[in-house]
C-alpha cells in the first residue's frame, strides 16, 4: 500500500470516528431556523461559529450593513470565514449556504427538529444545504489530523443569501475584497459533480387597469383580463423554448414559470391591479440581456394588444427585474477538482461520478464570474429529487453525508498535500 493510499484510509478512519460528532453538529444547525423570506439570518450564523469554537476554528464574523441587507428585502445577514493556512500555495473555498426557503405544509417530522429515523435527519437544510456545513468541516477538520506536510489552505466560507441570488452572501464577501480564493467548491445536492448550470432571470409585472362595479363591469379595465392575456403570451414562449437545447449534459432547454400573482379588492369589484411574479431559466448558452429584452417586448406587445371595454381605460405595465443570476459556465481550471472528486467518489460510493450541469441556479456562479474555478459537490442523494429538498420532510441519508465527507478530505488532501 502507498503511503498516499495510507493517508486516504487514515483520513476515512478520522471520519468514522468523528462521525457522531458530525451528526450532533448538523442537527444544532438544523435546529436554529433560518426561513428565507423573512431572512433573520445572523442568529444562525452566531450559533454556528458558537460551535466551531470548540473545534479549534475561529469564523470570522462579517455582518452586512443592515441598511443594505433591509433594502435588499431580509432582515439580518452575518456571513462566516474560517481560515485554515496551511503554507504557501493554493486556497481552496468551501461554500455553504444556511438560508433556506420555509418549510411549507405536508411534513410528517418537526422541519427543525433534525430527527433522525431509519438512517435519515429530517429537517429543512438538511439536504441543502447545512449538511455541507458539517461536510466541509470534517473534511477539513480530518485533513488536518493527519499533520502532514501541506501547501496552501483551505477556508470555510458559511454565507446566507443563495435563495435570494447570492448577492449579499458570496458576492458581498467577493466585493468587499474579503476573499479571492484560487479554486472554490459549493455545497453539493446529489452524487454527481456539478460543473455548470442555468441562470435565471426573475422579473416582477404590474399589470394596471381600472377598477369598477362588478354590476357594470364596461365601465373599467379589468387587469385580472389583461394579466390572462399577458400571461397566456408569456406561457406560449415555453413550446419555442423546449426547441432550444443545450449542449451541456444535464441541462435540457429554457423554461419560463410564473410563480406567485395577486390583485383585485374584492369579489364585487373589478380588479384595478393584477401583480404577477415570473421565473426564466437560462441555459448557459444564452445572453441574459436578449432573454430579457425578449420577455419585455412580449409583456409590453400583449399589453397593446389587449382591448378594453369601449371608453376604457388602456392597461399600463410596470415590469421591475427582481434577479438576474448569471449561469455558471465551466472555467478550465476546475480539473483538477473534477478528477479528484470522480476518482474518490468511485472509491467511496463504488460507483461513477458524472460530470454534468444542472438546471438548477446557485451562487457559485458569483466565483465563476471572478475568474475563480468552481465546482458543486457535497452531501446528497442520487438525485435532487429524492432529498424532498424544498419540499415537506426534506432529509439527507447519514451515510451519503459520511461518504460525502470522505470524498471531500481526499479531495482536499490531493491538491494540498
Amino acid at each position: 500500500m502507498s503511503a498516499t493510499e495510507m493517508q486516504y484510509q487514515q483520513l476515512d478512519a478520522w471520519i468514522d470516528a468523528h462521525f457522531d460528532e458530525q451528526v450532533k453538529f448538523l442537527q444544532a444547525l438544523v435546529q436554529v431556523p433560518t426561513d428565507t423570506p423573512p431572512g433573520n439570518n445572523a442568529p444562525h450564523a452566531e450559533r454556528t461559529a458558537e460551535l466551531l469554537a470548540p473545534m479549534g476554528f475561529d469564523a470570522e464574523k462579517h455582518a452586512v450593513p443592515q441598511a443594505d441587507v433591509k433594502a435588499y428585502g431580509l432582515e439580518s445577514i452575518t456571513n462566516l470565514i474560517v481560515r485554515r493556512k496551511y503554507g504557501e500555495g493554493k486556497t481552496i473555498a468551501l461554500n455553504a449556504h444556511g438560508d433556506v426557503v420555509p418549510p411549507g405544509e405536508g411534513w410528517t417530522h418537526d422541519p427543525y427538529g433534525g430527527e433522525v429515523q431509519d438512517g435519515a435527519m429530517y429537517g429543512r437544510a438538511t439536504a441543502v444545504s447545512k449538511s455541507d456545513f458539517s461536510t466541509f468541516t470534517f473534511a477539513t477538520r480530518a485533513l488536518e489530523s493527519l499533520n502532514a506536510p501541506l501547501k496552501g489552505g483551505v477556508e470555510l466560507h458559511f454565507t446566507y443569501d443563495e435563495e435570494f441570488g447570492g448577492e449579499m452572501g458570496p458576492g458581498w464577501l467577493l466585493a468587499q475584497g474579503l476573499t479571492h480564493p484560487d479554486l472554490m467548491i459549493a455545497a453539493g445536492f446529489s452524487y454527481e459533480v456539478v460543473t455548470a448550470h442555468n441562470g435565471c432571470l426573475q422579473m416582477e409585472v404590474t399589470v394596471q387597469g381600472e377598477m369598477a362595479h362588478a354590476a357594470i363591469p364596461d365601465s373599467g379595465t379589468d387587469a385580472l383580463q389583461g394579466a390572462v392575456h399577458i400571461l397566456n403570451a408569456l406561457h406560449a414562449l415555453n413550446a419555442d423554448y423546449k426547441k432550444t437545447t443545450s449542449s451541456v449534459k444535464g441541462i435540457t432547454h429554457p423554461y419560463l414559470n410564473v410563480g406567485q400573482i395577486s390583485g383585485g379588492t374584492n369579489t364585487n369589484v373589478v380588479p384595478g391591479k393584477v401583480v404577477f411574479k415570473l421565473d426564466r431559466r437560462m441555459i448557459p448558452e444564452e445572453n441574459p440581456a436578449e432573454v430579457e429584452a425578449s420577455i419585455r417586448q412580449t409583456i409590453e406587445s400583449a399589453a397593446q394588444s389587449f382591448n378594453p371595454p369601449r371608453g376604457g381605460k388602456a392597461l399600463k405595465v410596470d415590469i421591475k427585474r427582481l434577479l438576474l443570476a448569471n449561469a455558471m459556465k465551466p472555467l478550465a481550471g476546475n480539473q483538477p477538482l473534477v478528477d479528484a472528486i470522480q476518482k474518490h467518489g468511485q472509491t467511496v460510493f463504488g460507483q461513477a461520478i458524472p460530470a454534468v450541469g444542472t438546471p438548477l441556479y446557485t451562487d457559485v456562479r458569483l466565483y465563476v464570474e471572478r475568474g475563480i474555478p468552481g465546482v458543486i459537490y457535497g452531501a446528497g442523494p442520487r438525485t435532487v429529487l429524492e432529498s424532498h429538498a424544498k419540499r415537506a420532510d426534506e432529509r439527507v441519508q447519514l451515510e451519503d453525508v459520511r461518504r460525502a465527507t470522505k470524498v471531500v478530505a481526499r479531495t482536499l488532501l490531493d491538491l494540498l498535500a
